[in-house]
């Protein structure tokens, strides 16, 4: 396995003892702090980002919190032969794909945009590591992958579909993934279901910095505290849940980030396609997310419910088991957790990386 081989912490070692590792939207914000996790670990990224939704600042002090500046090319991740020269001039031995749009409702509204993007890119991906015959893969996937797939906790056994097209890029992705595993030539590839990433790094260096208004609940509500933004919308408050808002389960970015080392140190067999869930097995509410932010912000957080969003559900959170049982990785840290990091993170720059 991987992991027999890798060194313990980052500068102990020469060079020539570290694994690379090609991270793909490694400036966004899962992707930072996961490269930050894997220094950490004994691996050394190489990390390619077009920063359609990220930013170099947040690479910057990446290398400041860690003392590593890692291999950077800005590109999008369908130009092949940046692709290509990324692989001649570093010895890649796995990739963590990341890079893709991830907005349910934008993927609604701009469909043929989130299919060629989610998809090429992946493709384009496969077949330059295919060429330099490299197999090693973890990818970015999603919980969207269960759709209304009825009574949670999923479990990584249910059937794909989806509710919105992001949703099915992701299931789309994890049949092509997993039809190239069955070829028999050697891939070993897994696939990570993240329930909703949310918090930031603890030293408030790097967190979640939306380029446009925010699609997600936790920087909305953290811009809202930190006085950016009116009031939160919430979307739908009549759904069969016990407060009436949206149910989900919400994962630390760091526990996040540590479950992609824990799949890295993992892949020791070739031909095997793996699916694991990465959330808490706990079921938050949007109500509830909003006090938790108010008791660590101690700032209100003023909101209207309004109606529904195409292609939400109402309930989703994660049967984690799978990922503790083959991984021995699971969360630990809780939404309140979460809530103080993210406001660390948002304080100390009202303005995200623009700071």
């Amino acid at each position: 396995s991987l992991h027999d081989a890798l060194p313990i912490y980052y500068g102990h070692h020469s060079k020539a003892d570290l694994v690379k590792v090609l991270v793909t939207g490694g400036a966004g914000y899962i992707g930072t702090h996961t490269v930050v996790e894997l220094l950490a670990a004994g691996y050394e990224p190489v990390i390619v980002d077009d920063f359609s939704n990220s930013s170099p600042e947040a690479l910057r002090r990446v290398a400041h919190l860690t003392g590593v500046e890692s291999p950077f090319y800005e590109a999008d991740v369908r130009n092949r032969d940046v692709l290509e020269r990324i692989f001649i001039e570093h010895n890649i031995h796995a990739v963590i794909h990341f890079a893709g749009l991830k907005s349910v409702g934008e993927s609604v509204a701009e469909p043929l945009r989130y299919y060629s993007t989610n998809i090429d890119s992946t493709l384009v991906l496969l077949e330059t590591m295919q060429k330099f015959g490299r197999s090693n893969l973890v990818f970015s996937s999603s919980a969207t992958v269960y759709g209304n797939a009825g009574t949670p906790p999923f479990t990584e056994d249910l059937p794909r579909q989806s509710t919105n097209p992001y949703g099915w890029t992701k299931a789309m992705i994890e049949q092509i993934l997993e039809d190239v595993v069955a070829t028999g030539h050697g891939w070993s590839i897994t696939a990570l279901r993240y329930f909703n990433p949310v918090g930031a790094h603890p030293s408030g260096l790097i967190g979640e910095d939306p380029n446009n208004i925010p699609n997600n609940l936790m920087p909305y509500i953290s811009q809202v505290a930190v006085g950016r933004r009116k009031q939160l919308a919430i979307f739908g408050g009549d759904y069969d849940t016990p407060d009436g808002t949206g149910v989900r389960d919400y994962i630390h970015v760091v526990d996040l980030a540590k479950a992609h080392v824990a799949a890295l140190n993992h892949i020791e067999h070739p031909d095997v396609y793996k699916v694991y869930n990465i959330g808490t097995g706990i079921g938050v509410s949007v109500l509830e997310v909003v006090a938790a932010f108010e008791k660590a912000s101690e700032q209100p957080v003023p909101y209207a419910i309004v109606d529904r969003r195409p292609g939400d559900i109402a309930s989703c959170y994660a049967s984690p088991d799978l990922a503790r049982d083959e991984l021995g990785w699971e969360a630990e840290r809780s939404i309140d957790e979460a809530c103080q990091d993210s406001w660390n993170w948002q304080s100390k720059n009202p303005n995200g990386f623009q700071d």
